[in-house]
């Protein structure tokens, strides 16, 4: 049965999840913002959540229509085949959100959009009650400019959520975002990278599971398991091919060092969950200390942000250490995220080739990219 999916994506990340979609074999691609709208079959659910990485939700797409009153939201919800997606005893709730449309309130539309999919599903089934007990089914209703967009959510939790983490540290960093960061930098498997403020190691555990074509869902369920609609072999087998094409350790340069004992044990911790502990080598050092003795290398960090006066001078020892490691090593890329938009007057090497706007959850960061050169083809 074909289908048409929407992968969800932080703003800035687009182009990295339309990537990935392509990767994968999907064609007929309709990128907007946040949005990577591509043509499936029912079976591919399980691969498209298995394997994307940088995506927040794979969505199943049930209908997109302009929706000026409550009355229009009602009577096109109400037309649409929910009998075909939700079974009798299905499990359903609804989610809504509105942004410049003339339909403000999200909670009333959420209350439209519930009681249309009930007055749909009462007739088509004959019932007046609905036990409930079934699979669980989320409705999303985003609501754009008057044009009101229905999907079902096959994801369930987001799939940030690998099932490695179980202490994120302070200030985490999402692991799809972090994976987007290790994917904006070109880092390659055969290059070595460095995170010299590594935290619970987020970023060297997505390169690790890139580099060892390990699946980020593979340790985790989805909603979409529980629904009749897809065969459960779908599921295996997906599962399965994803577990054949994990590569062996023991290939990949990735370092990461931190100033606090309790994040590095943590990120010790979090790569052994994820099955990479042995492709990443963590050490307590703090940053001002470290020493850089190989001429090519790519670093993807995100320093403390500083808020307060104490922290700022902080940052800045951080900064000029940065700076002075570096400043010769032109045979390193640098890749900085931080909300802190003096960044580039302490890094003094060269102005950032690029700069790109990026939003770690609700915090405006910038992350600056430093290009250094190849290294000889050996």
């Amino acid at each position: 049965m074909k289908v048409t999916l929407i992968a969800t994506a932080k703003f800035g990340l687009e182009t990295v999840v339309k990537q990935e979609v392509q990767a994968l074999g999907f064609e007929e691609i309709v990128v907007s913002d946040g949005r990577i709208e591509f043509q499936a079959t029912l079976t591919d659910i399980p691969k498209a959540n298995l394997w994307l990485r940088c995506a927040d939700r794979v969505l199943l797409k049930i209908a997109e229509f302009p929706a000026h009153t409550f009355d229009d939201l009602f009577e096109q919800t109400t037309a649409l085949p929910w009998e075909d997606w939700i079974m009798q005893d299905g499990k359903f709730t609804v989610n809504a959100k509105s942004h410049k449309s003339v339909l403000k309130s999200a909670r009333s539309c959420q209350s439209i959009v519930k009681k249309a999919v009930v007055e749909r599903l009462r007739t088509a089934y004959q019932l007046d009650w609905f036990p409930e007990t079934g699979a669980e089914f989320t409705i999303q209703l985003a609501l754009v400019r008057n044009s009101a967009l229905l999907t079902l959510d096959t994801s369930g939790i987001g799939l940030h959520k690998r099932g490695y983490r179980a202490d994120a540290g302070e200030a985490p960093l999402k692991e799809t975002f972090a994976a987007g960061l290790v994917k904006l930098s070109y880092w390659q498997p055969d290059r070595l990278l460095l995170d010299p403020m590594c935290g619970s190691g987020t970023i060297l555990i997505e390169a690790a599971m890139m580099g060892r074509n390990i699946a980020p869902g593979l340790q985790r369920s989805f909603a979409a398991e529980g629904w009749p609609t897809i065969p459960a072999e779908a599921w295996a087998q997906a599962r399965q091919e994803a577990q054949n094409a994990i590569l062996p350790s023991g290939n990949l340069q990735l370092q990461g060092s931190d100033s606090d004992l309790a994040s590095i044990e943590i990120a010790k911790s979090n790569a052994a969950k994820a099955g990479v502990a042995d492709d990443i080598h963590f050490q307590v050092k703090d940053v001002r200390k470290l020493w850089i003795d190989q001429q090519f290398g790519i670093v993807i960090t995100n320093p403390p942000y500083g808020i307060r006066l104490a922290e700022y001078r902080e940052l800045n020892s951080i900064y000029i250490a940065l700076n002075k490691m570096f400043r010769k090593k032109d045979g390193w890329s640098i890749y900085i995220l931080t909300a802190d938009k003096k960044f580039p007057d302490y890094f003094k090497r060269a102005k950032p080739n690029r700069v790109r706007k990026l939003y770690n959850g609700t915090i405006q960061t910038n992350y600056y990219q430093y290009y250094g050169r190849k290294p000889p083809k050996s």
